[in-house]
């Protein structure tokens, strides 16, 4: 089992580093060796958690090693799907260096499977915090879009053109990508904030608690509704929007780790 994420963390390192050299090289054949390398990785993930599922006997998405493993895992299938679907130039070189920062995240985290406790031992266990993670790596895309925004808008003020201004997508296909990941993302993140009001409706009596993490997923998910209103209603596109995107992503960074080591609360990791 380790060994699998072991196997599938080198894979996502290689990836990064072939993605790095088709930036520099341009050469097409070079991008698909590194999508080739990035998606043995993710098969190899996803058996991961499948066996780890079978050995722990509950949904191996509770313990800090397997959240942010699990992030890891949603930001490279998301990434994927998007090329699949719009091919966005270059993409690849922002995404799979955080994909690998989280894996290395996760390589130092406690692998130990803890038992479940009884408060988690419900069906919507997988629900409610699968379709928050995956939210998470959506949002991170953006995060990613953003940044790549801000770089080719800046060469092109510049008006001296360097190495980013020719291999980045245009400053309308990169807002395009930062929309579609935001609405993507955004919609997660509210069916994750919906099914975990009614988990906890099931559990405890009541849709809210006010625990410091429900809290912290409640100001991200304003954050994002602020960014996608301002867009439809007033125009709020490319440069704010990019800028909003990476201080929303801010927030889920804090919501998933902030929170857990500086507030607690009933979310807090398992082991």
């Amino acid at each position: 089992m380790t060994l699998l994420f072991q196997l599938a963390m080198y894979l996502y390192l290689t990836a990064t580093a072939v993605y790095v050299f088709h930036f520099l090289s341009q050469q097409k054949q070079v991008r698909a060796v590194a999508r080739a390398i990035l998606f043995t990785g993710g098969i190899l993930h996803t058996v991961y958690f499948v066996v780890r599922y079978l050995a722990a006997g509950h949904t191996p998405i509770t313990s800090n090693h397997e959240a942010v493993s699990f992030f890891a895992w949603a930001m490279t299938w998301a990434f994927l799907s998007f090329w699949w679907r719009y091919r966005v130039k270059n993409f690849g070189v922002f995404v799979t260096p955080l994909i690998s920062l989280l894996m290395l995240i996760a390589a130092f985290s406690s692998q130990e499977m803890a038992p479940l406790p009884p408060a988690l031992r419900s069906n919507w266990l997988p629900v409610h915090a699968s379709i928050a993670i995956m939210a998470n790596g959506f949002l991170a895309l953006a995060f990613c879009g953003g940044v790549m925004y801000l770089l080719q808008e800046r060469e092109i003020k510049k008006k001296k053109f360097g190495i980013f201004y020719s291999r980045l997508p245009s400053l309308e296909a990169l807002d395009n990508l930062n929309q579609h990941c935001l609405a993507l993302g955004f919609l997660l993140l509210t069916l994750g904030i919906i099914t975990g009001s009614v988990w906890a409706k099931q559990a405890w009596g009541t849709y809210w608690q006010w625990d410091p993490k429900e809290t912290w997923s409640l100001i991200t998910w304003l954050i994002y509704a602020a960014i996608l209103h301002q867009r439809l209603t007033v125009g709020w596109r490319r440069r704010r929007a990019a800028i909003m995107a990476i201080a929303g992503f801010a927030a889920v960074l804090f919501t998933l780790w902030g929170v857990t080591y500086l507030l607690g609360g009933v979310h807090s990791y398992v082991g």
